[in-house]
């Protein structure tokens, strides 16, 4: 892995492992907070960071509309709902419930 695609892996681990438990963010939000790449970038990372047995929390990553896009990276694939429920998050036809309640923006590292 290239130098500069192991350091943005690292910092999109790194806001990724910031998200409180019961919160979720998005692909998109953590991409436009680096100001590098795209939200399909973050998932290919996170995605990475599963294949590689990580301890990450990529089940707390959703798209834009606060579907569970990632969960075939799961294994199994329900995997990523699951670990949401543990932590409270409801999930119903694979899409977080009150998604717009349980967003969290990485923006609230700066405050």
């Amino acid at each position: 892995m290239a130098f500069r695609q192991k350091q943005y892996y690292e910092q999109v681990y790194f806001v990724t492992e910031q998200i409180p438990i019961g919160r979720v963010s998005t692909y998109g939000a953590i991409a436009d907070y680096l100001a590098l790449g795209s939200a399909r970038m973050v998932g290919y990372a996170l995605s990475q960071s599963n294949a590689n047995n990580m301890t990450v929390p990529a089940h707390r990553v959703v798209n834009r509309k606060g579907e569970l896009s990632g969960r075939h990276h799961f294994k199994p694939p329900s995997a990523m709902q699951e670990l949401l429920e543990e932590e409270g998050v409801k999930v119903v036809d694979d899409k977080v419930v009150e998604f717009k309640e349980l967003y969290w923006h990485p923006e609230a590292l700066d405050e």
